[in-house]
């Protein structure tokens, strides 16, 4: 459960009145209390004067535990596998290590790193179908080099998410990368990001820059990042990005729709195994460098 309405969606980005909530999800005002009463879902953000708010997260949400609930669940079971994630710290890094502490960390270089977001763009580009994209790339600057990339991969996915210091981000717009402002307080503007969230093609990778490095020319830096294929962490990876993105430009909403994900199968063993040998790999090819 989000805790004492501290989490990405009770912020001052939330904006929706509990009727606002009740029309869009066609879920009346009285079986939203009870649910919030019973299972501190969907958790408000609380005004001055103590009326609720909601956000567009939140919306998405409820239209999740509707779909699993004609899929067969409990109303909890639903309700814990549809909450909004909390995203306590605004770092996609921290948060994915969180919720997956067994993912291990290597420290690679930008060199390397760009290799493997290559990699995982063009597989996502060849087989992914109905793809989630996200990519975080600190800097507008970094983002012009792979912008018709993106270009080509946000015309056939569900929505396309890149994350920058855009000073004048562009109006979102379905079929092009929904461009998400990084606040120059916020952890994005150290992180490396590329999500291919599919169900044939689950894949992502996300990395921190690590301290210290300001006055190192771009190329020459280091980042610890962590990589998987389970289709899980990738979810849980494209979900926190897209909580964040709710929170710095919740009005993409308004013009891609992006509808509830079904829950992935977990990874298997074999391919749990084939991750380590190919960690292993990588923390070769990249002190090879």
């Amino acid at each position: 459960m989000r805790g004492g309405g501290q989490g990405l969606a009770a912020t001052s980005r939330a904006s929706l009145t509990i009727g606002d909530l009740a029309h869009r999800t066609g879920v009346p005002i009285s079986t939203l209390r009870s649910w919030e009463k019973r299972y501190g879902f969907p958790e408000p953000s609380r005004q001055p004067g103590g009326h609720r708010r909601y956000s567009e997260t939140d919306v998405d949400a409820v239209l999740d535990v509707l779909a699993r609930r004609r899929g067969g669940l409990s109303l909890a079971a639903a309700v814990h596998r549809a909450e909004v994630p909390q995203v306590r710290t605004g770092s996609v890094f921290a948060e994915l290590r969180r919720l997956h502490p067994l993912l291990r960390p290597q420290v690679l270089s930008r060199r390397t790193l760009v290799s493997m977001s290559h990699a995982i763009e063009d597989e996502c580009a060849a087989r992914a179908a109905d793809p989630v994209l996200v990519g975080g790339f600190q800097r507008e600057r970094f983002l012009q080099a792979s912008y018709e990339r993106w270009r080509e991969l946000a015309r056939t996915a569900q929505v396309a998410i890149v994350f920058a210091d855009f000073a004048a981000p562009a109006a979102p717009r379905r079929g092009v990368p929904v461009e998400v402002p990084i606040p120059p307080d916020s952890p994005l503007n150290r992180e490396w990001l590329v999500v291919c969230d599919a169900a044939d093609l689950p894949a992502c990778l996300v990395a921190v820059e690590r301290p210290g490095q300001r006055a190192e020319p771009p190329r020459q830096r280091t980042f610890e990042a962590v990589w998987s294929v389970d289709p899980q962490v990738v979810r849980d990876a494209s979900r926190i990005a897209i909580a964040l993105a709710d929170e710095l430009r919740p009005a993409w909403r308004d013009a891609i729709h992006l509808p509830p994900q079904a829950d992935p199968p977990g990874a298997s063993e074999d391919l749990y195994r084939a991750t380590l040998l190919f960690d292993r790999m990588v923390a070769y090819i990249d002190s090879a460098d």
